[in-house]
C-alpha cells in the first residue's frame, strides 16, 4: 500500500490483495512519519 504522508489522518477503503474483500485503512501521520495504522474488515 502507498500512502500520502502529506496529509496527517486519512481514511480509505481498498480491497484486499489477497482475499479480495473491503478493508478500511487508516494511517496517521506525525512529521510525515507514520505514526499508527488501523486496518479493518468491512462486514459484506
Amino acid at each position: 500500500m502507498l500512502f500520502d504522508p502529506s496529509i496527517s489522518r486519512q481514511t480509505y477503503i481498498e480491497d484486499c490483495e489477497i482475499c479480495c474483500n473491503p478493508i478500511e485503512v487508516s494511517p496517521e501521520f506525525n512529521n510525515g512519519e507514520l505514526s499508527g495504522l488501523e486496518v479493518s474488515g468491512i462486514e459484506q
